[in-house]
């Protein structure tokens, strides 16, 4: 339940105008590895990434965009047993940069002279997007896992207990 619940926001959040790279999907990887069952932890943000893709456009480096989400949910998979805040933080931060370093090696290779001015110029010319993905990213891990807590605080003891708990 939770997975399509992430799927379908993750969705929205990338059709509605917004900044650019302030989007959840990272941090619904993250939430995603942290949560919830293995076998479905890449397809959550698959599932995002494809269907909102196919309404937005694809682009010559979707396979490095898609990619990288994937291995932030294999981060969240690490953290399932060390979901501490500071793990939280450092693994949101980690996305980013994974996010930034992946995608932007891609951009350099569909868009720019393959020298290590063009690789060097493609990463300066990044940078800006880089704030937005880092402050989108620890923004919505905040309010993923924040409210997820929370929820499990609430309704922990509860007949709702079933539903909502993943472990």
């Amino acid at each position: 339940m939770i997975a399509y619940i992430l799927i379908v926001f993750g969705f929205l959040m990338r059709l509605v105008p917004h900044v650019h790279n302030f989007v959840p999907i990272a941090a619904i990887a993250l939430f995603s590895g942290a949560y919830l069952n293995r076998r479905i932890v890449p397809w959550v943000p698959l599932a995002i990434m494809i269907a909102s893709d196919l309404i937005i456009g694809l682009h010559n480096v979707v396979f490095y965009t898609w990619g990288s989400f994937v291995l932030i949910g294999f981060i969240g998979m690490w953290m399932k047993e060390r979901r501490t805040p500071a793990n939280i933080f450092l693994a949101t931060i980690l996305s980013a940069f994974l996010f930034f370093i992946i995608t932007n090696f891609g951009v350099w290779v569909a868009w720019y002279p393959h020298t290590w001015e063009g690789l060097s110029s493609c990463y300066v010319r990044a940078i800006p997007f880089f704030r937005n993905t880092l402050l989108g990213n620890l923004f919505f891990a905040l309010v993923l896992f924040g409210s997820y807590e929370l929820a499990k605080k609430i309704v922990g003891q509860t007949r709702f207990r079933a539903v909502l708990l993943t472990d």
